[in-house]
Order: C-alpha cells, then sequence, then structure tokens
C-alpha cells in the first residue's frame, strides 16, 4: 500500500490531479500494483481526505499535552511517537493534524509502525491538504535513514 502512495506522491503534484477513485484503480493496475493493496490503498486515502477535510473546517488549537494510551504506544512505538513530538514542537504539524498521523498509524495493520511509514503518513496528509512540506520538514521526512536513533527535542 505504501509504495501506491509514494507513486500518487510524485505522480500527481496535487490530490486535486488525481482522477476518480475508479479511474485511479485502473491506472494504478496498469502500472503493475496489486488490486488488494490498490483497494487498500483507496480506501485508507479515502479516510484521510475525510478527516484531512475535517481538520481544515476547524480552527482549535490546543496547548496541552498528548498523552499516548498503551494501545498507541504499542501500535506507534518509541521512534514515531517521538518523531511526531518533535514535527509538533517544531510547529511543523498542528494538534489536529497530529491527531490525524495517530489514527491513520493506527488503522494499519501492524506494530510498530516503521519510522518510515509514519514519514510517508505525514507526507500524504499534507498532500491530501494541498501543504507542501518546507524545507526542515522535507529533510526530516527524507533526510534521515530508519537506522539511525531518533532525534532529541532538547
Amino acid at each position: 500500500m505504501f509504495d501506491i502512495l509514494v507513486y500518487l506522491y510524485e505522480t500527481y503534484y496535487r490530490p486535486d490531479a488525481c482522477p476518480e477513485p475508479a479511474a485511479l484503480a485502473k491506472k494504478l493496475s496498469a502500472v503493475g500494483f496489486d488490486d488488494v493493496e490498490i483497494s487498500e490503498a483507496l480506501v485508507w486515502l479515502n479516510d484521510l481526505a475525510a478527516m484531512a477535510g475535517v481538520e481544515q473546517s476547524l480552527t482549535a488549537a490546543s496547548s496541552g499535552t498528548r498523552f499516548y494510551v498503551r494501545q498507541e504506544l504499542d501500535v506507534l512505538g518509541a521512534a514515531a511517537v517521538g518523531f511526531i513530538q518533535f514535527l509538533e514542537s517544531a510547529g511543523l504539524l498542528s494538534p489536529l493534524q497530529r491527531e490525524i498521523v495517530i489514527e491513520r498509524a493506527l488503522a494499519l495493520d501492524e506494530a510498530p509502525v516503521s519510522l518510515g511509514k509514519l514519514k510517508i503518513i505525514v507526507l500524504m496528509l499534507l498532500w491530501s491538504q494541498g501543504k507542501e512540506p518546507d524545507a526542515l520538514m522535507f529533510d526530516d521526512l527524507f533526510g534521515a535513514e530508519e537506522d539511525q536513533a531518533p532525534r532529541l527535542l532538547h
């Protein structure tokens, strides 16, 4: 599924340039993606678009601390939680965007979610909202290898 997400990001500069789901499924199939993966990716993207649309309509701000329940920690893992906290503390993710990233990561059938996949989720969220990652975020999304230790916040 993540190969499809990366392909969409690289192929379609903006989400509104993406064809309708039925036409997109045909294009993805013609490129060689598996039908099951295509279906999973389209459902995942549809859910992301629904959540991202809600996020854009809300203007609430939060200055509170986000506490993770055990299930979230088990699914996300320490590296992913640290990366999410880094992006939020740097002002690169809003609290509402953070919640969308967490929800989309929890929707996956894997635990812990790899840091590479979490980065793709963040990128797809920004893409679905028509936002371009700034240089700092782009470096963080693609500059570090997964084998490296997570960045410290201090």
